[in-house]
């Protein structure tokens, strides 16, 4: 199930793409339903929290009427960042599974292990690497022809 559910996240990044913001999807996923989908919106709404992960954290929490996502599994297509993983850690979030690693910003395994600090009061589960290569792909070819545009 969880390539199904990145290859719905990667439409998601597409579409990201098509309005000029960097390609990452989301998806929330709790009992095998999608309960949010979301693309990067930072660009389209001037907005630098609206990352896809922190838009589907948002409208899940809504769609349940409840802040904590510990049955939930969020899909992204890339290795979030600090602010995207303390708001997974603050959901008590039960389960992540993103695509490509971010080794700039990224705060699951590259730069930081926010997921897993023993010290924060919860830890999430992770999987990684579920279509690794389309997902860094969607992000290099967005990265190329952004530097053509410059």
């Amino acid at each position: 199930m969880d390539k199904h559910y990145m290859q719905l996240a990667l439409k998601e990044a597409k579409a990201a793409s098509e309005e000029n913001d960097v390609p990452v999807g989301a998806l929330l996923v709790i009992e095998n339903r999608i309960i949010a989908s979301a693309h990067n919106k930072r660009e389209s709404a001037n907005d630098p929290t609206a990352h896809a992960e922190l838009m589907v954290i948002r409208e899940g929490a809504i769609k349940i009427s409840n802040w904590r996502l510990t049955n939930a599994t969020l899909y992204v297509t890339k290795e979030p960042c600090v602010m995207c993983t303390g708001a997974m850690v603050n959901a008590r979030l039960g389960r992540l599974v993103y695509g490509c690693k971010d080794e700039r910003y990224g705060a699951i395994a590259s730069r930081f292990q926010l997921a897993y600090d023993p010290s924060l009061n919860h830890q999430i589960k992770v999987v990684s690497g579920v279509m690794e290569k389309e997902c860094a792909e969607m992000l290099k070819r967005f990265f190329v022809q952004l530097r053509r545009q410059d």
